[in-house]
């Protein structure tokens, strides 16, 4: 009985720490929308909102590296996400990014959320504020 036991609960642990693969996924996804290559970006966000907010911190490492092609792409990743928390990412990249298309793509993202009145509505607002004023300081691009 002891051994069956200590079996089950050993197999408990193991499942406990199976790890979630989905980060393949998510950076298949993101390989899609940042390399020079073949590929559908719709179905690349697709997969993407599929998976939800756990693609978001991978998105953001990605834009830091991405060109500004696929910095947009990944923009239109954590619009389709649709994650308030996003809001936070949106407000830097339209803030301090150095393509003006970028900044435009994001700020555009949050003004519909702005409008959106939802979840995501405050959050985006805040942006859009914190945006406004560090132009008016001279402290974004």
């Amino acid at each position: 009985m002891r051994k069956l036991v200590i079996l089950a609960l050993a197999a408990l642990l193991a499942a406990a720490g199976c790890d979630d693969r989905s980060y393949r996924t998510i950076g298949a996804a993101i390989d899609v929308l940042t390399k020079k290559r073949e590929g559908m970006p719709s179905a690349a966000i697709g997969r993407l909102k599929a998976i939800g907010r756990r693609s978001i911190p991978q998105i953001e490492t990605a834009l830091h590296t991405a060109d500004p092609h696929s910095r947009a792409r990944l923009i239109a990743a954590l619009d389709a996400i649709g994650d308030p928390e996003s809001a936070h990412i949106l407000r830097h990249f339209g803030t301090y990014d150095t393509n003006a298309s970028v900044r435009e793509a994001c700020e555009e993202v949050l003004r519909r959320w702005a409008a959106a009145n939802d979840r995501r509505s405050a959050l985006a607002n805040a942006a859009l504020i914190a945006i406004a004023g560090k132009r008016k300081q001279g402290a974004a691009e």
